[in-house]
């Protein structure tokens, strides 16, 4: 049985179908039109947006017999070699396992000799960050002076840990995080050619927690098609995920607001029976927070544009307008600033669920505080601080509490 992922059939094979990268794929067409293409570049960015596929499509072209200044033509028989990574001229390395400098030496040595069938050799770097230090080095003596025919795709998702002096020798790229909307777009398109049936509220959530990367929405896709039997259903992907309905978020916000803590630790007790995402779920309650601060400053109108991963039923947006009623826009930034601090926190907690409860506890404690309190801001700096952050509130009437 042979099966190619999704993930690798539908990476791009021209620089039409990259999507979310236009300004790196304007600037490679533009280097070739004006015939100034540099002899090394730096990728970087996170994963699965596309670093090494653009730099496969740059080595194309570098090497492409196609007329076209711009553009590789992609059914050429260097493109196609290319494609299958069995081109003499374009060499891939992974540094992260040949990162010592004997193997540094071995490849750069080789480098000086001309390309066997292409018009440039083409090295490409990735994890370029996982070199020694020694193989830096060596590597920045021939980016210093590079041979006429050799071109580097450095490609990494850590520049920060690249030296200043190899960075200042190569034309940077930053590829960015895709949008949730570009995800879902792309892969509507997939499941259409692949004949697979879709509910679109699980494609947004599929979309939604690939977190910018295409790749992780391809990998979540395929774990979703095989547990849906070529399917992708809504409620499976929430199964699979760990989330949880709008409606759960919504009533623990009301359960605060209204001062009712048992209600909060029934429903929390209820929704961990549900093996939920602890950390998705701080997140939705942050949606809606976000959701009653706008509504607020519309004067009680619901007109936000919703980005997010399920679309807010009518009778939910009448339950959010209620609370932006009955809550002032002070405490609103109060919630948000426990619950945002709180889930950074959330790691180091014995476990998520407790974790999520005394997050919830020091909502209510705090919430009550500040209504007893007219004052404007308390910083808390230091880990001693945030051990009596309740008394130091009290005493210097404040309303606010930021942890750094």
């Amino acid at each position: 049985m042979t099966y190619q992922v999704l993930a690798r059939k539908w990476r791009p094979k021209v620089f039409d179908s990259v999507i979310g990268q236009e300004h790196i794929v304007t600037a490679i067409a533009n280097s070739f039109i004006l015939n100034k293409v540099h002899h090394a570049y730096i990728l970087f960015g996170t994963r699965g947006v596309g670093k090494t596929t653009i730099a496969r499509l740059f080595a194309k072209r570098l090497n492409c017999k196609s007329e076209k200044k711009s553009l590789p033509c992609g059914c050429c028989n260097i493109c196609l070699e290319i494609d299958k990574g069995c081109f003499f001229d374009v060499i891939e390395i992974d540094a992260a396992s040949r990162s010592k400098v004997e193997d540094t030496r071995e490849f750069l040595d080789d480098s000086y000799y001309p390309p066997i069938v292409g018009q440039f050799k083409v090295y490409l770097i990735d994890e370029v960050h996982m070199l020694s230090r020694n193989s830096l080095n060596a590597l920045l003596k021939v980016l210093e002076e590079p041979p006429k025919h050799v071109k580097f795709f450095l490609i990494t998702t850590e520049q920060q840990k690249l030296p200043a002096t190899i960075l200042s020798r190569c034309v940077q790229f930053y590829l960015r995080p895709l949008s949730i909307s570009q995800i879902f777009n792309q892969l509507v398109y997939i499941f259409k050619q692949e004949n697979i049936e879709c509910e679109l509220s699980g494609v947004k959530l599929i979309a939604y927690f690939a977190k910018g990367s295409m790749r992780d929405a391809l990998s979540l896709s395929e774990q979703a098609i095989i547990i849906g039997k070529n399917k992708i259903y809504h409620n499976v992907i929430k199964k699979m995920l760990g989330v949880i309905d709008i409606e759960h978020p919504l009533f623990l916000l009301e359960s605060l607001i209204d001062d009712n803590v048992h209600a909060v630790m029934l429903r929390i007790e209820q929704c961990s029976k549900l093996n939920v995402d602890w950390d998705y779920f701080l997140s939705d309650m942050l949606m809606l927070l976000q959701k009653i601060g706008m509504i607020q400053l519309s004067n009680n109108t619901y007109d936000t544009h919703n980005d997010n991963v399920d679309d807010i039923r009518t009778f939910e947006k009448t339950r959010l307008i209620a609370l932006s009623k009955k809550i002032v826009p002070a405490h609103v930034q109060l919630y948000y600033q426990i619950f945002l601090t709180g889930r950074k926190e959330l790691y180091y907690a014995p476990s998520y669920r407790m974790g999520f409860e005394m997050i919830m506890l020091r909502a209510s404690i705090l919430l009550d505080i500040a209504k007893n309190h007219n004052s404007h801001n308390y910083i808390c700096s230091d880990n001693s601080e945030k051990n009596s952050f309740i008394t130091n509130m009290i005493a210097n009437q404040g309303s606010f509490i930021t942890f750094r």
